[in-house]
């Protein structure tokens, strides 16, 4: 049953690709070992992040657009904030790229955050490595935009990307430490602005060797979305960008954030925060928070 899957994935058929990834989404039992059938896979990721307001979901449409453009496929995963009432995502609509749903090039897909603080999927790496197996292009992840937390997606992109607007200068410093560490590349979206030039002068001067340690300097593109510009440039930093990872060990450290997170959520099956509060109730007040996790 698990291969049948597989092998309609690998032939383009959508409906299968949406089924399974409900089924890992769900936890079905048994979609463990459909995931453990994935052959090895080079389709990139490419991670779209930053504050809210930025504009993410109009550029990942300008994206769709340019590679849709050049006869290619993208498969998009748009992780919304959740409903505090059940847990399903707020913004699933995706009015902005409503276009694009009956586009054979393009699969978009909804996820809910369901709480998680890094503005990712529970199952985010899962759910990637389906969308890879189905051979698009370039797979696409939206995140939430949650602030500093957000620096979740640079356990899973190739690329990551972090969109800021012209009037960010307050968040740029509350997040520096974290968007320096994970931005590969650094829009500054809504360009067409007042006060963007200075935007993004002093955003390359907190870029510059002297503020950042890092080797490969951090492109900053100039984009206004709405209007399909910067786009081209964009995706040539992207290109770029990818191509010096194959002569970095970012690939290998990815894996290991990826795999260290499964590892973590594997040994964490069972337990519940539910069930925690029920048994530190039935402990009353000789409660040891240390003595109570040794059991686990």
């Amino acid at each position: 049953m698990w291969q049948q899957y597989l092998q309609q994935i690998q032939h383009g058929d959508i409906k299968a690709l949406a089924r399974c990834i409900s089924l890992v989404e769900n936890q079905v039992e048994g979609h463990e070992r459909l995931l453990q059938l994935l052959p090895p896979s080079t389709t990139p990721v490419i991670g779209i992040t930053g504050p809210p307001g930025a504009g993410k979901s109009t550029l990942v449409d300008a994206l769709i657009g340019h590679i849709t453009g050049e006869g290619k496929k993208a498969g998009v995963l748009c992780v919304d904030p959740s409903s505090p009432f059940n847990s399903g995502a707020l913004l699933g609509d995706r009015i902005r790229m409503s276009e694009w749903y009956t586009n054979p090039n393009v699969y978009i897909r909804s996820l809910a955050s369901r709480g998680s603080l890094g503005g990712l999927h529970p199952k985010i790496i899962e759910i990637s490595d389906l969308l890879k197996a189905a051979r698009f292009d370039y797979v696409i992840v939206e995140t939430v935009g949650v602030g500093q937390s957000e620096i979740e997606i640079a356990g899973l992109a190739d690329c990551t990307v972090v969109v800021l607007v012209p009037e960010s200068g307050d968040d740029v410093q509350t997040m520096k430490a974290g968007l320096m560490e994970i931005a590969d590349i650094f829009v500054v979206n809504k360009a067409d602005r007042p006060d963007a030039a200075v935007f993004m002068k002093n955003l390359r001067g907190m870029l510059a060797p002297a503020f950042n340690t890092r080797r490969i300097p951090v492109p900053v593109i100039k984009t206004v979305a709405s209007q399909k510009t910067g786009i081209t440039q964009l995706m040539e930093a992207i290109a770029e960008s990818l191509a010096q990872q194959k002569n970095r060990d970012k690939k290998y450290w990815l894996l290991a954030e990826k795999a260290y997170y499964l590892i973590t959520q594997k040994k964490m099956v069972g337990v519940k925060k539910s069930f925690l509060k029920t048994q530190i109730e039935k402990a009353g007040k000789d409660f040891n928070l240390y003595r109570f996790i040794q059991q686990f």
